[in-house]
């Protein structure tokens, strides 16, 4: 397992958080992205692939801890990985073609979207709740169209609408640098 350590230090905070988060968020539409191919190929890397989505959490609350203390991290990081596996339940039930199944995992996944938009904006008076559910919900609407084009093997379209989901990735770590850095002043 990698270690990650952030310390941010005294020289350029901003841009070190900055690019720490944006990491992280790159780091989680491209380890799903990675998940969906393999589970939609059967490929042999898949429970690496997994082993390392699921390792996204725990990076994510490592950064966090130092703003926001251990247990808000590690709540994060849980509701975070949650999002992970009912994720993975969806593309699993639209693999097999089981729709009942695959409309209880959507439902499931809005619910902990708007869930962890709550928790974000809990934490953070800078952090507007409607503004992460709608940057969540963008996501996981791009996501499940992302898996229904590379499982119908539509790949062009794939990898179109995963651009914007790294787009939106971006967006969502600016979101989340810019309310830390207005919370702790960080310079």
């Amino acid at each position: 397992m990698r270690q990650t350590n952030y310390n941010y230090g005294q020289d350029c905070r901003q841009m070190q958080l900055s690019n720490a988060v944006r990491r992280l968020w790159t780091e989680h539409v491209l380890w799903t992205r990675f998940f969906i191919v393999s589970t939609a190929f059967d490929l042999p890397d898949l429970q690496p692939v997994t082993d390392r989505l699921l390792q996204n959490p725990v990076d994510f609350a490592v950064a966090l801890k130092p703003f926001y203390g251990e247990q808000t991290a590690m709540q994060f990081s849980r509701l975070l990985t949650d999002h992970l596996l009912i994720a993975a339940q969806l593309v699993n039930a639209a693999k097999s073609g089981d729709t009942a199944q695959a409309d209880m995992q959507r439902r499931r996944w809005y619910e902990n979207a708007g869930d962890i938009a709550g928790f974000l904006a809990s934490v953070n008076r800078f952090w507007n709740e409607e503004k992460w559910k709608r940057l969540l919900f963008d996501h996981l609407r791009m996501t499940e169209n992302e898996a229904v084009f590379i499982l119908k093997g539509q790949y062009e379209k794939g990898i179109k609408e995963y651009d914007g989901i790294q787009a939106e990735a971006l967006q969502m770590a600016d979101v989340m640098t810019c309310g830390i850095v207005r919370q702790f002043n960080v310079r």
